[in-house]
């Protein structure tokens, strides 16, 4: 499927169903993001915030949302830039008014210079306000300032919004679960992720650099129709993978290590998220593959225990029983397998958690645990990563030698369903027969 050809979402369903969250007599603003300088006069390329989007699929900076239920002038509004030939010629194409009402479907556009004036008219007779405070503290003071304008009129009998709720605690909730358009926009995006990472392993050989590795895993996410990377892609060549967020790649891909990538596409802002670690010379060493064989079978152990019903901490749980029994074989580790993990005694070979939540952001919304702190359950819709990983520091003195310097990670997208999980990245392969095989066929 074409990256153009994507169902787009039902945005006014997604608002309805918020509203419906709400308390009758409130009001939510949500902003979208704020452009960001990288230096002098120059931006990072706009990204719009993600609660925003998912309610508006409106890409344009300056932009804000407002929900009103049960307004007799319309219950969904949204302030946006109007149109500017001046500023298009420099900066782009805006939508103006009359093309976001198009767009997003709501009932009303108000120009982004009229938020003052709207504003504190629109708050006058509700009692409770969501919005997203704390993230823009400029806005915040804006916000804070209409509701005291409304607060003012209340000599008049006019009431006034007296709390401020976090609307994430409504969206987050509903993000969480994917429907069957975004199933397809992730499907999508995990799709040209693992196009790429196919890529990279046709393309390693000795003596690259990690960018120029890293250069062709991200032509082809923009050769396949993703705008952009996901997050900074990783990709670390030896020691290297042993930092867990290591950026840098600049350098030597060298005959005898292993590589990392952890990189991923985005498309209609969703992330694909996958991690391989394979040899730089197409052949993993004896010692390289006694580790990699640990972290495979820690990984489809964690897979496997992603099914409904079952508490969210059960998959890391359950990877973690093998990480450590692996460990324990080899001798880097030894004591009783609980013994160790109740003690954390694994963590100085793998101190991170074996998954997140996936969908507009990498590390996506949604609690992890329910109000009395237990593990919540999964349930069908969510969408996870699943990254075992064992690193051995070259400095850590206590492992053998022949392990000092590797660091492994295997990562795939999973979601839940009410059946077995659908493995998103199953396309990319993993296993060391398979990578080998595909890495001695060379480009395609």
């Amino acid at each position: 499927m074409r990256i153009l050809d994507l169902p787009t979402p039902d945005y006014p369903f997604r608002r309805r169903q918020l509203m419906q969250k709400m308390h009758d007599s409130a009001v939510a603003i949500i902003p979208t993001a704020v452009p960001k300088q990288r230096n002098s006069d120059v931006q990072y390329p706009f990204r719009g915030d993600s609660d925003f989007l998912y309610l508006t699929g409106f890409e344009e900076p300056e932009a804000v949302l407002v929900l009103i239920p049960g307004h007799s002038e319309g219950e969904q509004i949204l302030f946006c830039r109007l149109r500017d030939p001046a500023r298009e010629t420099w900066d782009g194409r805006r939508a103006g008014l009359e093309g976001a009402l198009a767009q997003c479907q709501v009932d009303r556009c108000y120009s982004i210079h009229d938020l003052n004036e709207q504003i504190p008219a629109l708050l006058e007779g509700r009692e409770l306000l969501f919005y997203p405070m704390g993230q823009n503290s400029d806005f915040d003071a804006r916000v804070m300032h209409w509701r005291n304008l409304a607060k003012s009129k209340i000599r008049q009998g006019i009431r006034y919004p007296q709390e401020v709720v976090d609307v994430g605690g409504l969206v987050h909730e509903m993000r969480l679960f994917k429907d069957p358009v975004e199933l397809e926009c992730m499907r999508a995006a995990v799709g040209i992720s693992g196009a790429g990472h196919r890529h990279a392993m046709r393309q390693c050989q000795p003596g690259m650099m990690e960018y120029a590795l890293c250069s062709e895993i991200e032509h082809v996410f923009r050769r396949l129709g993703s705008p952009s990377v996901a997050y900074p892609s990783i990709v670390g060549g030896g020691e290297n993978a042993c930092i867990l967020h290591y950026t840098e790649n600049n350098a030597e891909l060298r005959d005898g290590d292993l590589v990392l990538i952890d990189a991923g596409a985005e498309v209609a802002g969703y992330a694909g998220d996958i991690t391989r670690t394979f040899p730089v010379n197409g052949v993993y060493s004896p010692a390289q593959r006694e580790i990699y064989e640990i972290v495979l079978a820690s990984q489809e152990a964690g897979i496997a225990a992603v099914q409904a019903g079952r508490p969210v901490s059960d998959y890391h749980d359950e990877a973690v029983k093998v990480l450590v029994d692996g460990l324990r074989d080899l001798k880097i580790l030894s004591g009783s397998r609980d013994a160790l993990i109740e003690q954390g005694g694994y963590k100085a070979f793998y101190m991170h958690g074996t998954g997140h939540w996936l969908g507009l952001d990498v590390h996506d919304v949604g609690h992890y645990r329910n109000k009395d702190k237990t593990s919540r359950k999964l349930e069908p819709g969510m969408v996870l990563t699943v990254e075992p990983g064992l690193y051995f520091a070259p400095a850590n003195l206590s492992v053998p030698e022949r392990w000092r310097g590797i660091g492994i990670r295997i990562e795939d997208d999973v979601v839940v369903t009410a059946a077995d999980p659908e493995i998103l990245s199953q396309n990319v392969p993993k296993k060391v027969a398979d990578i080998e095989a595909m890495m001695a066929a060379g480009p395609a």
